[in-house]
């Protein structure tokens, strides 16, 4: 079976992490928190610009 990746349905703001959690197998929780200490210790911008554009191409969790 192959894996596609979509937005998912538990989310918090538009479901990119969630999704991408699901994709990988690990808990959604542990995804945010490396996504933030990434966007922070990046300067911001890379990480709002990555999780933007990310929201944009994604396609939403089919049922």
């Amino acid at each position: 079976m192959e894996k596609k990746l979509f937005k998912s349905k538990n989310k918090k703001v538009s479901g990119v992490l969630g999704g991408l959690a699901n994709y990988f197998d690990i808990d959604p929780t542990i995804v945010r928190v490396a996504y933030i200490l990434l966007t922070i210790f990046t300067g911001f911008f890379p990480g709002l610009i990555a999780y933007v554009v990310m929201a944009l191409v994604i396609p939403a969790e089919e049922n």
